[in-house]
């Protein structure tokens, strides 16, 4: 399937999500923080089909993550998370983005990142 690398600073989230995805078939690397994140990203020299990525995060939030994320990997698709449900990221230089507002249901972003992944 695919290598999703998702940065989520809610431990019990990320936790349940990452085994959610895990159980679907999918390879994913997870990170408490956008820093830890860009630095996977920066080693992993284009191994992530998917960003998956909260909005609020401290130190490097999750846009400013996927900005960097569409620049050391071009075509690396993104799904966000937020809980809040009036953002919206128009930004040219992110790829393929999904916006999912918390709480998701883990069918959902099992279905989207199938979606997105096979597009």
């Amino acid at each position: 399937m695919a290598t999703i690398l998702y940065a989520e600073d809610d431990d019990a989230m990320r936790a349940f999500f990452e085994k959610a995805l895990e159980k679907a078939g999918h390879q994913v690397i997870s990170c408490s923080d956008g820093q830890k994140a860009l630095r996977a990203l920066k080693f992993a020299d284009g191994a992530f089909d998917l960003l998956l990525t909260d909005i609020m995060m401290p130190e490097i939030d999750g846009i400013e993550l996927a900005k960097k994320a569409a620049k050391i990997s071009p075509g690396i698709k993104i799904i966000f998370i937020t809980g809040f449900a009036s953002v919206a990221i128009n930004d040219k230089n992110i790829n393929e983005q999904i916006v999912l507002s918390k709480p998701v249901h883990l069918r959902q972003l099992v279905n989207e990142v199938n979606r997105l992944i096979a597009a």
